[in-house]
């Protein structure tokens, strides 16, 4: 019997810019992605860039997720915050109805929520902000899908709430043995050549395994691959993975169910 055609969301990190001030080129990215985690305005963001990225995304057929941090515009949400449970699910229902609002003024609505930087990482493993994650979500709208990182404490706290979550690595990102993100601060933890990361790609899509920084093998089979809208090249990386991915009989399609399938 044929095995099922392998299906993989590509979703990028928009919406990133802040006034005049432009980061990655969205507009291109989302002729290739097929979900878009949208800045709300918290790390990065503010409502003409949302409204923006929001109606492109539409127009493009592209999935719209909330992207969801710390209030933290000058570290760009990279700085963990220590906060208050509760303060933290206000903060993303917050942020989340505002994209929403600028999401269905653009003939759509949210259909995921991903967090960003150090709150990513923090709820990977951190039960208490995990929690507070999950509430704020679940508190919105309980149809609403987690984005995380394959296999985080995370999404196994999601899950515990009752949402459905969608497990996702990363094209250009260092993992270490353990399947975590090697911090952005080591050397390598970022992967710029354009080959490496579209083999790196079709290993996880294909044969459900990455090789760490330090050469072993770690397990991962994710549902969606990111590209980082602010990696230099992220567009010719992005349609690189894209081609090589539907070379390889992949079904590129979001994973939300709100968009018809991106097969060509």
């Amino acid at each position: 019997m044929k095995p099922p055609q392998p299906v993989i969301d590509l979703n990028s990190d928009l919406g990133e810019g802040f006034g005049n001030w432009a980061l990655g080129d969205d507009d291109a990215l989302l002729s290739v992605v097929t979900s878009a985690n949208i800045a709300c305005g918290f790390h990065a963001g503010e409502p003409n860039t949302m409204r923006r990225t929001c109606w492109t995304a539409a127009e493009n057929g592209v999935a719209i997720g909330a992207h969801v941090g710390y209030r933290d515009l000058a570290g760009f949400g990279r700085r963990r915050i220590d906060i208050d449970p509760e303060d933290l699910i206000n903060e993303v229902v917050y942020q989340i109805a505002a994209l929403d609002g600028f999401a269905r003024l653009a003939g759509t609505r949210v259909g995921y929520v991903k967090p960003h930087g150090a709150l990513y990482n923090t709820v990977a493993t951190d039960p208490v902000q995990a929690a507070a994650l999950a509430e704020a979500v679940h508190r919105y709208d309980p149809d609403l899908v987690l984005l995380g990182l394959a296999g985080s404490a995370g999404l196994s706290q999601a899950r515990t709430r009752g949402l459905q979550t969608v497990e996702e690595a990363f094209a250009d990102r260092a993992y270490d043995r353990d399947g975590r993100l090697v911090p952005r601060t080591l050397p390598g933890a970022v992967i710029h050549d354009i080959e490496a990361v579209v083999e790196r790609c079709l290993a996880m899509a294909l044969g459900g395994e990455v090789t760490a920084l330090d050469g072993s093998v770690v397990p991962l089979r994710p549902r969606s691959l990111c590209v980082h809208g602010d990696t230099p090249g992220a567009v010719e990386i992005a349609r690189a993975v894209r081609s090589a991915l539907l070379d390889a009989d992949v079904l590129l399609a979001p994973f939300t169910g709100q968009e018809a399938l991106c097969a060509s």
